[in-house]
């Protein structure tokens, strides 16, 4: 009888870890936009369905931002999925008319950061109003 690999959970510590560096990563995201042309109207909304990084407007537009940081370039391919924007999108549907009036178009972007790279903002990533 062959044993299953215990999973261990992250500790206390690189949980505070992974937040801190979250945190810098959806900092440097909402510079990136800014520099831009993009102004930014909230960080870190919490909604029952789950997180939004940023809220950003720009010319008749508002964007909830799913930011997505990692220690490698190559892991990056990996750090954003159908599920995960899945559940970006539930939490926008809760808070979006917070943040669009009528005649302002929304949609879902992702920012993807790695140390040494510039950032990739990549459009519409999601659209679960269309």
């Amino acid at each position: 009888m062959s044993e299953e690999p215990v999973k261990v959970g992250r500790t206390p510590e690189q949980r505070h870890e992974a937040d801190q560096r979250g945190r810098q990563g959806e900092a440097e995201a909402a510079m990136f936009l800014a520099h831009t042309g993009w102004r930014i109207l909230a960080e870190r909304v919490k909604t029952k369905r789950g997180e939004i990084d940023l809220v950003a407007a720009k010319a008749g537009l508002v964007a909830f931002v799913e930011v997505k940081w990692r220690a490698r370039s190559a892991d990056l391919a990996e750090a954003i999925d159908e599920r995960r924007l899945r559940r970006v999108a539930a939490a926008v549907e809760l808070v979006w008319q917070d943040y669009a009036s009528s005649g302002e178009d929304i949609r879902i972007d992702v920012i993807l950061l790695a140390p040494g790279r510039k950032p990739t903002h990549i459009e519409n990533a999601w659209m679960p109003f269309s």
